[in-house]
């Protein structure tokens, strides 16, 4: 994990890719960068940039991610509950561990949750392991945790 220099959020790079485009004379290449970023407080978020060279495609995805920024709970080091997060043919299960444990995850995953401030927590993908689908699929598991102070706010009802 390196720092963008602009702020205090590390980031993390997923996964880069060179397409080429050829040309009259030979082939041109391109990069594409995909890159996740959190302040290890909850707050996180990702970006995609494409450019001519590496390093301007993660700089790119950078501030694509800074903008994009969510935040999601933390219950002491890990998530409230089990939850599955889907998008396309790409699963993610994300179970709550015990201190201690420590992230039990795959790269991409392991870069969401890091980056959410996550410490003990388990993981498991399915289907697809395709990474923008692996990453989108975290981030649709963890837009669907919910402390039970928001479900009791939720119901209009007071935990006892």
């Amino acid at each position: 994990m390196a720092s963008d220099g602009r702020g205090d959020n590390p980031e993390s790079v997923v996964q880069i890719r060179r397409c080429a485009c050829v040309v009259k004379g030979g082939r041109r290449f391109s990069f594409t960068a995909m890159v996740v970023v959190g302040d290890k407080k909850g707050r996180v978020g990702w970006g995609y940039g494409k450019a001519i060279e590496v390093p301007l495609a993660v700089e790119k995805a950078v501030k694509v991610a800074n903008r994009s920024m969510v935040e999601f709970p933390i219950s002491e080091t890990t998530i409230p509950h089990q939850v599955i997060g889907r998008f396309r043919a790409a699963r993610v299960l994300l179970l709550p561990a015990r201190p201690g444990t420590g992230i039990i995850a795959g790269e991409c995953v392991r870069a969401v949750v890091e980056s959410a401030g996550y410490t003990d927590i388990l993981t498991k993908s399915y289907g697809s392991n395709n990474p923008i689908n692996l990453v989108k699929a975290t981030f649709d598991a963890l837009s669907q945790l919910r402390t039970r102070d928001m479900v009791a706010r939720l119901r209009g009802v007071e935990v006892g």
